[in-house]
């Protein structure tokens, strides 16, 4: 589970301000987790899945990458909402790897870069988005930890309290496109901004006691899990908990994953290399797609499909990068590097 720094939440101060701040660090802290997903995901060798033995595992990956862009834009749309102005075309927007994930205690979870794996999977991936426990501490009071969930239900509180005034910003600046399954919810008051910031909690961690969200989709955490266990998750009405992971296979093949090399960076890669060219190539159009999104989030909406052709972009120029073998024997991977030059 993710701690959120104490001086990060000290940001929510009561103040309009304050709660713009929040916003920010939200919105970092929601694409600071999708390199890690897509380095996994691109890892997957296309043979593999084609062959259907490792599907179901592209196919849950992807549907959280989707997921973790609407929760970024979700926060953008709130952000906006109450006048403030979402920053992302910047170079500081961008994590290195490894490290700790914006905002979090540092030490307590290093991210890195690496190939797909159960492992990954279980003690990465899942911690990052492990709910909230419900249950009564043993002194009877419920705890009170500083979790991502907690960090934004309590911008949600701020901004109940902070009222109507507070949504000045233009509708204009709402970006309503529909990623994966669900529409993102344009944000114009309270209400709306208290049903975006919720779909991100039930979208990510869900809860100890129900995995799924509204539209009775599965969490992210409970995606993760279902992988790791292997089985799909089925409902058990009358049973406790009511769900149970023996639902079909899910299954794996390490066969089917290329040899990725961990936490690549380009300077790893020698200038003029194959490597190199294709690490640059993909680190552009990675910038790009900021760029992008950074004219979606702050007037132009219609720009979505564009950010959504360049991450399918980035697929392809992620396979250019993992299929070559480097003298070490492992393969080159993605870097996720802000590089806002094209490339000679």
């Amino acid at each position: 589970m993710i701690h959120i720094k104490p001086e990060i939440f000290a940001t929510l101060d009561g103040s309009l301000k304050g709660v713009r701040t929040a916003l920010q660090n939200a919105i970092e802290l929601e694409h600071a987790v999708m390199p890690a997903y897509m380095f996994a995901l691109y890892s997957i060798r296309p043979e593999s899945i084609q062959a259907g033995r490792n599907a179901e595992i592209y196919t849950l990956l992807r549907s959280v990458v989707l997921e973790e862009m609407l929760h970024m834009l979700s926060a953008c749309n709130v952000l906006n909402a109450i006048g403030g102005s979402p920053c992302i075309d910047q170079e500081k927007f961008v994590p290195r790897y490894p490290g700790p994930l914006p905002g979090s205690v540092e030490g307590q979870l290093i991210v890195r870069l690496r190939r797909f794996s159960l492992e990954q999977v279980h003690d990465v991936f899942m911690e990052i988005e492990e709910p909230e426990d419900e249950q009564p501490a043993a002194d009877g009071h419920a705890p009170e930890p500083l979790t991502i969930g907690a960090f934004y239900r309590t911008i949600a509180e701020h901004i109940t309290t902070l009222g109507p005034s507070i949504f000045t910003g233009h509708a204009s600046r709402q970006v309503t496109d529909i990623l994966g399954k669900r529409p993102i919810v344009a944000v114009s008051d309270v209400p709306t901004a208290k049903q975006a910031i919720e779909l991100i909690i039930e979208q990510g961690e869900g809860s100890t006691s129900s995995p799924f969200d509204e539209e009775k989709e599965l969490a992210h955490y409970y995606k993760f899990e279902e992988i790791v266990r292997g089985r799909r998750l089925v409902r058990k009405p009358g049973e406790s908990p009511p769900y149970a992971f023996t639902g079909d296979p899910i299954p794996f093949d390490a066969d089917g994953v290329w040899p990725v090399m961990d936490d690549p960076h380009s300077s790893d890669y020698p200038a003029g290399s194959q490597a190199r060219r294709a690490s640059d190539v993909f680190n552009y159009t990675y910038t790009n797609l900021l760029k992008v999104l950074q004219h979606a989030v702050t007037g132009e909406p219609a720009r979505i499909p564009d950010a959504v052709r360049l991450m399918e972009s980035l697929r392809h120029q992620a396979l250019d990068l993992v299929t070559l073998a480097l003298p070490s024997g492992e393969h080159a991977g993605p870097t996720f590097e802000y590089q806002p030059v094209c490339p000679a």
